[in-house]
């Protein structure tokens, strides 16, 4: 009797510890799926913050200040629209003014100025002096026509960047970016390559998550490019604790403003660091500046907003086949221009559902005729508008996101460029008709970037 006891009672004593190990090992796999997910949340991160901090690496400081700028190409969105406006949707570039060598004069007193600075409640500190003053004065009476445009293109854009911003956690005031640097044009492009509203060069728009190849690229696209845009300047924000500095490295990269700071002895001051920076990026802060006094107080300079198409209500829908904008036109009744205008990230007026699950936008009156077709629209002169032979033409071209045109710095070899972007000496010979591997600083290379 006894001894059934004690064999019941070992027996209670290994179930009890087989429980306990079991509990045990649940929890540890628990923790480590724990562990796994914060890995991969921290990955993420980083890898964005790399592209920040890859710029700040072997920073060379040159004296004297007045050294040369040589933008940091392999980073940045190095050539915003500041001085290269876009008007309506043809590539059409002006010489932005040099806004220091100006004399501008307005009714309105500097005293008034201070104090629509300080009802506008911004949460980026806003500063007045007499370079911000000018930007003020330009976008309100010197250009009051083309305000007049962005303010009614803004009416879509405006609500889709507030949702996206305070996803990222960025202050909204940011959207006024996008005026200096695209005019809200999605399909700008500058003539160093840099695109969308956004104006993100390949390599940045690359590393933020965006795909760029022979069907699509999405720095045209308004939704995913904002996304890009604010994720860059909330990891610049952690970069430099300051948003003025945030704003000027997107302009110029981050190497060129910690330039700038050590050049100034240590200062995080954009007005104390303000004589380092390049010229673009000296007005580009100002600039940034004048358009949200703009945006905030166009009605007092009788600014009224023109009608724009895009401001409408706009559906969203899946595409997993290929159909060209032509075909949804016949269903929809709604032009080619107008399709394309509310997806402007497809390169060929194709959207390549067939190739990857594809988002199309259209305006919501359109959307139950687009429905009711759905099913057959692609069969539509689909010889025609889905030719095997231009589909393949597509396919099979290179996915270099574009001809981007690379300037030779001080240090680089052929190999080292080939290397950067991801293609051969071989190639950049071929592109540029070059006997010889030798280069010369300032040479301007033509590359097709994979």
């Amino acid at each position: 009797m006894r001894g059934r006891k004690i064999i019941s009672l070992a027996l209670l004593l290994l179930s009890a510890s087989s429980f306990a190990g079991a509990q045990s090992a649940r929890k540890l796999k628990a923790e480590v799926i724990g562990l796994k997910l914060e890995n991969h949340r921290l990955s993420t991160r980083i890898d964005s913050l790399e592209l920040l901090l890859d710029s700040l690496q072997n920073v060379q400081v040159e004296e004297p200040a007045q050294a040369a700028y040589v933008p940091d190409e392999s980073f940045v969105v190095s050539d915003s629209l500041l001085h290269s406006w876009v008007f309506s949707k043809q590539i059409c570039m002006e010489e932005f003014p040099d806004i220091e060598a100006e004399t501008f004069t307005s009714s309105v007193t500097d005293e008034e100025f201070v104090r629509r600075f300080a009802a506008m409640n911004s949460f980026i500190p806003l500063i007045f002096n007499d370079i911000v003053k000018k930007y003020c004065i330009l976008y309100t009476e010197r250009m009051p026509q083309q305000m007049s445009i962005m303010m009614g293109k803004s009416k879509y854009y405006w609500p889709l960047f507030d949702e996206i911003f305070t996803n990222v956690g960025v202050p909204l005031e940011l959207k006024a970016m996008a005026i200096v640097e695209s005019k809200l044009v999605p399909t700008a492009t500058s003539r160093v390559g840099a695109k969308g509203l956004w104006q993100f060069m390949y390599g940045t728009a690359r590393g933020y998550g965006l795909k760029v190849d022979s069907w699509m690229d999405e720095r045209m696209d308004p939704i995913k490019s904002t996304y890009a845009a604010a994720r860059y300047m909330r990891d610049a924000y952690n970069v430099f604790g300051d948003w003025y500095l945030a704003i000027a490295s997107y302009n110029c990269g981050a190497g060129n403003v910690n330039k700038a700071i050590k050049r100034s002895g240590g200062s995080r001051d954009f007005w104390e660091i303000y004589d380092y920076l390049p010229r673009e990026t000296r007005n580009y802060v100002p600039a940034f500046i004048g358009a949200l006094y703009a945006l905030h107080y166009h009605k007092e300079y009788s600014i009224a907003p023109k009608e724009d198409e895009l401001a409408v209500p706009v559906d969203t829908f899946v595409l997993r086949r290929n159909v060209h904008y032509e075909q949804i036109a016949h269903a929809t009744g709604l032009t080619a221009d107008t399709i394309a205008a509310f997806n402007p990230q497809y390169l060929h007026r194709i959207v390549p559902g067939q190739e990857r699950e594809c988002v199309l936008r259209l305006p919501m009156e359109s959307s139950p005729a687009f429905v009711a077709a759905s099913d057959s629209l692609h069969l539509y002169r689909q010889e025609e508008y889905l030719n095997p032979v231009t589909i393949k033409k597509i396919k099979d071209a290179p996915e270099n996101g574009g001809r981007i045109l690379y300037t030779v710095k001080s240090g680089d070899v052929l190999g080292r460029i080939a290397s950067r972007h991801h293609v051969s000496v071989a190639q950049i010979k071929k592109w540029n008709n070059m006997k010889s591997d030798i280069i010369r600083v300032g040479q301007k290379l033509v590359i097709y970037r994979r």
